[in-house]
C-alpha cells in the first residue's frame, strides 16, 4: 500500500532558518512579498486599484512581547484557499496562473509564509477574499505542524489580509520600531506601492519616492548627482561615476557606479538586486559578465527567475540574454567616454590597470575593446596603443627593462619610437594583438636592429677610421663580437652593443658555464652549441661622439686598443649585460691601466700641479 511523507514542521524551519534563508529578518521580506503579490492579483480583478501595505507595531501595556500587524488591500483569500496555500508546504497561490503571469508575481514556492516562525510561534492570518462571499476568516498557524480555520468575529470591511506576529523572545530584536523600518525600506523601498509604518499611533511612509533611475531631471549633471549620492547611500562609498544600465531580455533597468579603487580582476564584485520591485539579495554576482569586476551595481529585473530562497536570479537562457546586455552597457560607456571624454577614459584604465590587462588577456571581446586605450611607456613618452598605431604600421617592441634602457636613447635621438613591454602584461597584451587582429604588424626589436638606419660614413671617413677598426675587429674577435662605424644621434653616445636574438640567453649560459662544475659545464656547453653560431653581436662606434673621433686618430696601438676594450666593456654595462670572465678581466685591466697612465703622466711632471 502507499503511505503519505510526514512533515516535521519543526525540521522545515530549521532548514529555512539555516540553509535557505540568510537571516531571520527575510520575514519582513517575505510579508511584503506577499502583500505585493495580492495587491497584483487584485489589480487583475480591479485594473484601477492602488494598493497599498500597512505595518504597525504594538507593544503591550504589561511590558509584554510586542506583536507586528502587516495589512493589504489586495485580493485576500477564501476559506478553500486557506486550507490549500497556508496549510500546504510547496504549494502557491499564484502557481496556477504562473505560467501565464509569470512577470505578475514574486513568489513561487508557496513555503514564504513559514519564514514567519523563525521568529514567532504563532500566526494568525485575518483575511476576507475579493472574489468569496464577503465572509473574513481566520487562520491560526503554529510552529508545531497544527492549524485551524474559523470566520473571524471581527469583519474586515474591505477585501484584503492582516498578519499577526508576536514575538518569540529570542527574536525580540526583529520587532523593534527601528529594526522594522530598516527591514522594510531595506526589502521593499522600491515598491510601487506606499508602505506605511505606525509606531505609537504615528505613522510614515517609508517608500515615498521611487527610484533615481526613475526619475525626472532637469539636466545630465543633476541625473549624474543624484544617481552617485544614491550609490553612496546604498553601497556606503564614493564612486568614480554612474552607468545607466537596461536590458530587454529579463526587463532589468538600474545603474552601476564604478569603483574608486583597483579590486583584484578575480574578485567578483557583489551587487544589489530587486525582482519586481523587492530586493532579492545584496551579493548576487551572477548578473553581471565576469570582466565588469570595476562596478558595482543596483539593478531591477520585471522577467529574471528567482533561487528557491529567491535571494539569487536562476541561471537560465534569459538571464544569459540579459547579463549579455548589461554588458553592452558598460562597453557602450567605455566607448562614449573614449569618444566624447578620453580623459576620464584614460583615468579609468589608470586606476584599474592591472586589472583591466590581465581580462583583456583573457577576454578577446574585452580586448578589443580597450586595446587601443591602454598606455604604453616609449622611447618617445608615453602614449596609447592607438596613437601609436596611427603613426607607425608596425608595432615594435622590446621584452626587458634591460633592452628598453639600452635603445631608449639612441631610438628617441633617430626619432624611431620603440614600446617598452617589460611591465605586466605588456609583452602578452602586444604579443596577443595580430591573433585577435589580424591585420596588426608586431615585432620584437632589439638594439642589433639600430644600426640599419645609421648614417654611413663619406670614403674619407672611411679612410679616417681604417685602423680604429682593424684593431678593434681584432680585439674583439676573442668575445665573438662583430665591429662597426656609423653616425648616428645623440653625439654624447660613443657606441651601442646590440646582440643578437639569443644574445642575452648565450651570455648567461656562459657566466653559468664559468661559475659551475664540470659535468654542468658540459651540458651548457652542448646548449652554446646548439644555438646559433652564425650571427654575432656587433659593436657599433659612432663617429659623431667627440672621444671615438680623437680614438681614430690614436696610432699607439697598445693605448687603442685598451680604448676599444674599455669602450666594449662601457657599452655592456650600459645595456645591463652580465659580464663574463673575460671581460671582468678586461675592466680589471683597464682599469688598471688607467690608473698607471695617469701614475705616469704624474710622475712625468714630478707628482705636483
Amino acid at each position: 500500500m502507499d503511505h503519505r511523507f510526514q512533515v516535521n514542521l519543526r525540521g522545515v524551519i530549521d532548514l529555512l532558518s539555516h540553509h535557505l534563508y540568510s537571516t531571520p529578518g527575510v520575514f519582513v521580506r517575505e510579508l511584503l512579498q506577499n502583500a505585493t503579490d495580492a495587491i497584483r492579483a487584485r489589480r487583475h480583478l480591479e485594473p484601477g486599484h492602488p494598493g497599498s501595505v500597512r505595518m504597525e507595531l504594538i507593544e503591550k501595556q504589561d511590558g509584554g512581547l510586542p506583536t507586528l500587524l502587516f495589512s493589504d488591500d489586495g485580493v485576500g483569500l477564501t476559506e478553500e484557499e486557506l486550507h490549500r496555500f497556508l496549510a500546504t508546504i510547496g504549494e502557491s497561490s499564484k502557481r496556477e496562473t504562473l505560467e501565464a503571469r509569470r512577470n505578475d508575481f514574486i513568489g513561487q514556492f508557496g513555503i514564504g509564509l513559514l519564514s514567519c516562525f523563525m521568529v514567532c510561534d504563532e500566526l494568525l492570518v485575518v483575511t476576507r477574499s475579493a472574489k468569496g462571499d464577503g465572509r473574513t476568516m481566520e487562520w491560526r498557524g503554529r510552529h508545531d505542524g497544527t492549524y485551524s480555520v474559523r470566520p473571524s468575529e471581527h469583519p474586515l470591511a474591505h477585501p484584503g489580509t492582516q498578519v499577526f506576529l508576536v514575538a518569540r523572545a529570542d527574536a525580540a530584536e526583529y520587532f523593534t520600531a527601528e529594526r522594522v523600518r530598516q527591514l522594510a525600506v531595506h526589502y521593499g523601498g522600491l515598491l510601487p506601492f506606499p508602505i506605511h509604518l505606525t509606531v505609537e499611533g504615528r505613522a510614515a511612509h517609508l517608500n515615498p519616492a521611487p527610484p533615481p533611475w526613475r526619475r525626472e531631471y532637469e539636466s545630465a549633471g543633476e541625473r549624474r548627482a543624484a544617481l552617485l549620492a544614491y550609490g553612496r547611500e546604498v553601497f556606503g562609498q564614493d564612486f568614480v561615476d554612474c552607468i545607466p544600465l537596461r536590458a530587454e531580455a529579463g526587463q532589468v533597468e538600474g545603474v552601476a557606479f564604478v569603483l574608486p579603487f583597483s579590486p583584484h580582476f578575480n574578485a567578483r564584485q557583489k551587487h544589489r538586486v530587486y525582482l519586481k520591485d523587492m530586493l532579492l539579495s545584496e551579493s548576487a554576482e551572477n548578473l553581471l559578465p565576469e570582466w565588469a569586476f570595476f562596478v558595482r551595481c543596483v539593478v531591477n529585473a520585471q522577467g529574471l527567475r528567482p533561487t528557491a530562497s529567491r535571494e539569487a536570479f536562476y541561471e537560465d537562457t534569459t538571464l544569459a540574454r540579459a547579463r549579455d546586455s548589461l554588458g553592452q552597457c558598460l562597453r557602450q560607456y567605455l566607448v562614449d567616454l573614449a569618444h566624447n571624454d578620453p580623459r576620464t577614459l584614460q583615468r579609468l584604465i589608470a586606476l584599474h590597470g592591472l586589472s583591466v590587462k590581465a581580462l583583456a588577456l583573457d577576454d578577446d571581446d574585452f580586448y578589443r575593446l580597450v586595446i587601443h586605450w591602454l598606455p604604453f611607456e616609449t622611447t618617445l613618452g608615453m602614449m596609447t596603443l592607438g596613437h601609436y598605431r596611427q603613426s607607425y604600421p608596425s608595432v615594435r617592441y622590446v621584452n626587458t627593462l634591460d633592452a628598453f634602457r639600452q635603445v631608449a636613447r639612441v631610438a628617441a635621438a633617430q626619432g624611431l619610437c620603440i614600446l617598452n613591454g617589460a611591465y605586466t602584461h605588456d609583452t602578452a597584451l602586444l604579443e596577443k594583438l595580430p591573433r585577435v587582429m589580424p591585420d596588426a604588424q608586431v615585432e620584437l626589436f632589439s638594439a642589433a636592429q639600430l644600426p640599419q638606419g645609421f648614417e654611413e660614413l663619406t670614403r674619407e671617413e672611411r679612410e679616417l677610421v681604417a685602423r680604429l677598426r682593424q684593431v678593434a675587429t681584432e680585439a674583439l674577435e676573442p668575445f665573438r663580437c662583430e665591429v662597426s662605424i656609423k653616425k648616428f644621434l645623440p653625439p654624447e653616445v660613443p657606441t651601442l652593443y646590440g646582440d643578437v636574438d639569443d644574445g642575452a640567453f648565450r651570455r648567461d649560459v656562459e657566466r653559468a658555464r664559468e661559475e659551475t662544475d664540470e659535468l654542468y659545464a658540459s651540458v651548457l656547453e652542448g646548449a652554446l652549441t646548439s644555438s646559433n653560431e652564425e650571427e654575432r653581436p656587433q659593436l657599433c662606434f659612432n663617429l659623431r661622439n667627440p672621444v671615438v673621433r680623437r680614438l681614430a686618430r690614436v696610432r699607439d696601438t697598445a693605448q687603442l686598443k685598451l680604448s676599444v676594450e674599455m669602450l666594449y666593456v662601457q657599452a655592456l654595462l650600459l645595456g645591463h649585460r652580465p659580464l663574463n670572465a673575460r671581460e671582468m678581466g678586461l675592466l680589471n685591466r683597464g682599469l688598471l691601466g688607467l690608473i698607471a697612465a695617469r701614475l705616469d703622466d704624474d710622475e712625468g711632471t714630478g707628482g705636483m700641479h
